[in-house]
């Protein structure tokens, strides 16, 4: 079967060679029983790829599944796969088989492998390698013939080295890697499925194709799309429900494009030469601890001048560059913070005249303690204080913290914190 029949088979529109070449892959391991991890952004198609490793596969008879490790919460998802016994968690009243024992002759897709947990990865590790798995609450091995399909957004191997994959699964699943083009390295495509997608949704939504003259189109192609063919996809049908226009210019088309396309992230230099924080939260407490680290720089020197009134017009001349050091020379502005933070543009206004003490005042000498910075500590204080705030209730605590609920389960039992 050629390329072109499998495109339009499956609703595939391109013709990059980074598309064409991982769609040969696709096909040429179909007829194994290789496993296979399919790498791409997110919104790039990695499912479509796995159907037509399926349909192509002497498999294609029997069931295919399609699993998203990053939507089965993690006290469930060793259920989900392999099954449990009767009364082997609180809950299971009954016995239940796993996707591995139903679709025993089949292919399962496992999207988003990388938020799979450690302990899970070494149960499907063992599937991988001899065909054997256990249910949860059970003693009994038993056997499966399934074929496994995989799929990240992550870099795995990078996963690998700090721990959070195991790099024995890493190299078991990728005996064949298939990387799926991003949508802005076949930019040759952009126009072909926008063409497409905007004729499909004006017979849906019965109105005119829209089209863009060529100045549109240039911004089009040009345009990043962090969201790839999924946001394209989106883009078509809101200007086909939105637009008066049958033909759109370039300005009527930024209307419907993000007015800013780039990382949200706050960004610091210098402190991290690789530029790579775990997550926003701790770019936050990096900044908070500095800036508590300059209050209490502030407390010394006062305490300081209360036992020598001499020593206050030198520290009228203090000024914010001479507090924050390198940290105003290493952090870049915070965008669309929701935190007020103190302004310290101004220089520390400090009276210049010395303080008068009575022959009664006593100064007290205060044995400054230093908090933990410890980031870990921080965290945990902050899921506390979520789950006081919402009374135990997780979902609303993991939204408030900015984090999953499952990510939020597995921090409780990280931390042990108690609800």
């Amino acid at each position: 079967m050629d390329l072109q029949s499998i495109k339009n088979r499956f609703g595939i529109i391109g013709n990059s060679p980074a598309l064409n070449f991982a769609l040969s892959t696709a096909v040429q391991v179909a007829a194994t029983d290789l496993t296979v991890l399919i790498v791409g952004e997110s919104g790039v198609g990695k499912e479509v790829f796995s159907q037509i490793i399926h349909a192509l596969s002497s498999r294609k008879h029997n069931p295919f599944i399609a699993v998203n490790c990053g939507a089965i919460p993690e006290g469930t998802i060793d259920s989900e796969l392999f099954g449990h016994e009767k009364g082997s968690f609180t809950g299971a009243v009954d016995s239940r088989k796993g996707y591995f024992e139903t679709v025993s002759g089949g292919t399962i897709f496992l999207d988003e492998i990388g938020e799979m947990p450690l302990g899970t990865q070494a149960r499907l590790l063992r599937v991988l390698e001899t065909g054997e798995f256990i249910r949860v609450g059970s003693s009994k091995v038993q056997k499966t013939d399934v074929r496994v399909i995989a799929a990240t957004n992550r870099e795995l191997i990078e996963f690998a080295q700090k721990g959070k994959f195991r790099e024995d699964l890493y190299y078991r699943l990728s005996t064949v890697p298939i990387r799926v083009p991003s949508l802005r390295d076949r930019k040759e495509d952009i126009t072909l499925l926008f063409r497409k997608f905007v004729v499909d949704f004006a017979e849906r939504y019965k109105k005119n194709p829209v089209q863009l003259d060529d100045e549109a189109r240039n911004l089009l192609i040009n345009y990043s799309f962090p969201g790839n063919v999924r946001e394209l996809k989106n883009l078509a049908e809101q200007i086909s429900v939105l637009s008066n226009q049958q033909m759109l210019n370039a300005n009527e088309l930024r209307k419907f494009l993000p007015e800013k396309n780039y990382s949200r992230l706050p960004v610091l230099a210098g402190a991290h030469p690789t530029g790579e924080f775990n997550n926003e939260r701790e770019i936050l407490y990096k900044l908070f601890f500095d800036m508590k680290k300059d209050v209490t720089e502030l407390k010394k020197m006062f305490l300081e001048i209360l036992q020598n009134p001499s020593l206050a017009g030198t520290a009228a001349n203090f000024t914010k560059e001479s507090l924050l050091n390198d940290h105003t020379a290493n952090t870049n502005e915070l965008h669309h913070s929701s935190m007020s933070q103190p302004n310290m543009s101004q220089p520390v206004n400090i009276s210049s005249q010395p303080v008068i003490l009575n022959n009664n005042d006593t100064i007290h000498h205060h044995e400054e303690v230093e908090e933990s910075l410890n980031i870990m500590d921080k965290e945990k204080e902050l899921i506390i204080k979520a789950l006081k705030k919402h009374k135990g209730k997780r979902k609303d605590a993991s939204a408030d913290l900015g984090i999953s609920e499952r990510t939020l389960y597995r921090k409780l039992k990280e931390y042990d914190i108690e609800e």
